[in-house]
């Protein structure tokens, strides 16, 4: 179980991801839309916590949440398959994760270490386990859509293990 800090998107950009998702499950490319529990949003996380306290998180991070434009034009993957958008990464968004992170580890909670300022890599998950074999087939679904720019104009806690959203004013 996990608790995120989200950046969320608008509903432009919302569903222009949403229908990257359904383009993949339709090529057979399982992503977020399917994974887990099924409540999953497009999001940019900004810190990923694996203890905390709900209500002092909440109120540490609102303060810091408002509207950005988030430039994406590559894929990326991590170990074991995660596939996801690459955002151009300006002095703004560092600053805001770092922000975040100071915020909610002033809280006490505890932090997962790629989420550490200097590991962090900004990212928006598309799909969380691609084999070798569907990575092409997943480029070039994406390289139809990108380049992208979106906004991002709203921001949530949420629940990794359950979907529960908490939105942040």
């Amino acid at each position: 179980m996990a608790l995120a800090v989200c950046l969320l998107f608008d509903r432009r950009s919302d569903r222009i991801l949403r229908g990257l998702w359904d383009r993949l499950e339709d090529l057979g490319v399982p992503t977020l839309k399917s994974h887990t529990h099924g409540r999953h949003v497009p999001h940019l996380s900004l810190a990923v916590l694996r203890e905390w306290d709900h209500e002092k998180v909440l109120k540490a991070v609102q303060p810091l949440m408002g509207p950005s434009s988030l430039y994406f034009d590559a894929v990326g993957t991590f170990r074991r398959g995660r596939a996801w958008l690459v955002p151009a990464v300006g002095v703004e968004l560092m600053q805001r994760q770092r922000q975040v992170v100071s915020a909610v580890t002033e809280t006490g909670a505890e932090l997962h270490r790629h989420y550490e300022p200097g590991r962090w890599v900004p990212h928006c998950t598309l799909a969380p386990r691609v084999p070798l074999v569907a990575l092409p087939i997943l480029a070039a679904a994406v390289y139809d859509v990108l380049p992208l720019e979106t906004t991002v104009d709203h921001a949530a806690l949420i629940d990794s293990s359950t979907g529960q959203v908490w939105p942040l004013p």
